[in-house]
């Protein structure tokens, strides 16, 4: 897999995306990631990337440009499945769609900044929108972040043990069960019972119940699904 990063800071990304389990698919080949600064097609002696909002807001807006050249620079070299933008106004990011783009081969994330992006390059550019909550950040290279880590650990090989991404909170539609490890006993705080016994059946009956109630303790909406 390929996943090309365009943004206008791109610091912002190279800490997250270099270390632990998404630093270890890249050493291992499973995935490439290319972080593209769109001021290397920003315009005039500045590589201005923004510019005033027509209509006089409040805030200064990416430019249609910059960005489509950077895009069409890159499908010019492969194709690409989607080009996504980082949206508080996109589909909410859920394992289901980690799932769904983790097959995919290569990826183009657009990282917004400022007030927002030109409308043009959403309605011209933009294959999908996503959005990691209901809130606004100061722009899309986190959210970014986030996105790539949530595909990147679904990749075969990524993670040591590859049945562990099965057993995560969202995979089957409930949050995951309580999980423990030594000391079965600490100041008196135990490990429950059934996770000792060795019986798989009883321990698959347990966590199957647990992670049940959790969720209708916790996360009731994900049942309504």
């Amino acid at each position: 897999m390929r996943i090309d990063i365009l943004t206008v800071v791109p610091e912002l990304l190279d800490s997250p995306l270099s270390h632990s389990i998404v630093g270890r698919a890249i050493k291992k080949g499973l995935v490439e990631i290319h972080i593209h600064n769109l001021r290397q097609y920003g315009l005039g002696p500045r590589q201005n990337v923004d510019d005033y909002s027509y209509g006089g807001d409040a805030g200064m807006v990416m430019m249609v440009e910059p960005v489509d050249k950077m895009i069409a620079q890159l499908k010019s070299e492969r194709d690409y499945d989607e080009v996504i933008y980082m949206s508080p106004d996109g589909e909410i990011l859920d394992q289901g769609i980690a799932n769904e783009l983790s097959l995919k081969e290569n990826i183009i994330i657009l990282c917004g900044h400022y007030k927002g992006i030109d409308h043009r390059i959403r309605e011209h550019l933009i294959t999908r929108e996503i959005s990691v909550g209901d809130y606004v950040v100061s722009g899309g290279e986190i959210p970014a972040a986030l996105l790539a880590d949530s595909i990147i650990r679904l990749i075969p090989g990524a993670l040591t043990d590859e049945t562990s991404a099965l057993s995560d909170s969202f995979q089957d539609g409930l949050l995951s069960p309580p999980v423990y490890t030594r000391p079965a006993d600490y100041k008196g705080w135990k490990v429950p019972d059934v996770l000792l016994s060795g019986n798989p059946k009883l321990i698959q009956k347990w966590q199957d119940e647990q992670a049940l109630a959790r969720t209708k303790a916790l996360r009731p909406n994900l049942l309504k699904k």
